[in-house]
């Protein structure tokens, strides 16, 4: 059976870019309850209209509720599922007792999260006598083991995670950035202390030493594209995508890759070509590097991040915004609040309604007040933002 495509949502704009891109389904928070605090996500007014969209595309969404929770958070715990729930949203990701409890009582499917660290099929056997629809599985596990699972556990499904950021501790439950901010990765506020890179202090002599690389706590990111295939074979059901906190274009490239990926392991025509082609469009947006985690067993001594920042082969530059688009001729008017657009550039438009778009101006024309138009092939929204794209030094 063919696995859906699981893509991470930051808000409006996001969602639209996963949705179009080919994703089978979204997951976001709403609300303080979930691990990605500081992402925007989408606010609780707008959720019964982004789940009626997706629905009406036949995607699924999954909300996050994936932290601790505290006794003096109960109640607001209760109105948010409540929340959820007259949404019509279809599952809640989470993996804190409380939250399981409250979903079984109010009959809202749940998720458990991969912060559950499911390593093994008795383990994912507990939770699905809970009521468990779906099982994340932790980042730790290999092909091996998730075939295993996946062949022990009857009724719910399996989701693995195929590409995105890795932590170095155990499926992210970290207390690092607790104990130096007091900022709990728990609680969905980790400021990545493990990103930095760090010296070795003789306390003695107060000799420093660079440990490696120095960034001796950063992974590189998990990316599948090159073996998907094998990925697919262990008969997962859901193949997930991290990103919450990360750019539209980012969602929209890694959703647009895997889905490429996916359509040709199915018909056959998962070529080498393919491969690398897709490989190299997964690095245009964030990441830190590439490696297959713990797919095979532990990982190489290669598989940690050389520098903090992304890797990215491109890099956007704000240009200004659609103030007019004129349908019936398909041009589009942009005002240019910084640098210029020139024939040739490749420009990004992007918007709740847009999504993410892009197109390579093949002729402009320049007007008063900073207004240029020129043709555009898909529809342009007022008050889309546009972007140049441009290489990375």
């Amino acid at each position: 059976m063919k696995p859906k495509l699981l893509a991470p949502v930051r808000d409006e704009i996001s969602f639209t870019a996963a949705v179009n891109a080919g994703a089978d389904a979204v997951y976001f928070g709403v609300g303080e309850l979930n691990m990605r605090i500081s992402s925007r996500g989408i606010d609780m007014q707008q959720l019964p209209s982004i789940v009626a969209k997706a629905h009406e595309k036949g995607v699924e969404v999954f909300i996050t509720l994936n932290v601790i929770v505290y006794e003096n958070e109960l109640d607001r715990l209760k109105d948010i599922l409540q929340k959820i729930k007259d949404a019509g949203v279809d599952a809640v990701i989470c993996w804190d007792f409380a939250v399981i409890q409250m979903c079984q009582i109010m009959g809202i499917n749940f998720h458990i999260s991969t912060q559950a660290s499911i390593s093994n099929s008795s383990a994912a056997e507990f939770y699905e006598n809970l009521g468990a629809k779906c099982i994340v599985l932790a980042r730790e596990c290999t092909l091996e083991q998730i075939k295993e699972v996946k062949s022990k556990v009857k009724k719910a499904k399996i989701e693995v995670f195929v590409h995105g950021a890795m932590c170095v501790s155990v499926s992210g439950r970290c207390f690092m950035s607790n104990f130096l901010e007091c900022k709990s990765a728990n609680r969905g506020e980790c400021f990545q202390p493990c990103r930095r890179e760090y010296t070795v202090r003789d306390k003695e002599s107060g000799h420093e030493l660079d440990v490696s690389n120095g960034y001796v706590m950063s992974p590189k990111d998990l990316c599948t594209i090159d073996v998907l295939d094998e990925v697919m074979a262990t008969g997962v059901d859901y193949l997930k995508i991290e990103g919450r906190g990360r750019s539209p274009e980012y969602i929209q490239t890694t959703v647009s890759a895997y889905r490429k990926a996916i359509n040709a392991i199915e018909s056959g025509e998962y070529t080498d070509e393919l491969k690398e082609q897709l490989f190299n469009e997964l690095k245009t947006v964030f990441n830190r590097g590439f490696s297959t985690g713990f797919l095979y067993g532990r990982p190489a001594h290669d598989t940690w991040s050389k520098i903090r920042d992304s890797q990215a082969t491109e890099k956007k530059q704000y240009v200004g915004k659609v103030s007019n688009y004129f349908k019936k001729s398909g041009i589009v008017e942009v005002v240019v609040y910084t640098g210029e657009v020139k024939v040739g550039d490749m420009l990004q438009f992007q918007g709740p309604t847009t999504g993410v778009e892009r197109m390579i101006v093949a002729e402009i024309e320049s007007h008063p007040d900073k207004q240029i138009t020129l043709p555009c092939s898909f529809i342009a929204r007022d008050s889309d933002e546009v972007y140049k794209i441009v290489k990375t030094d």
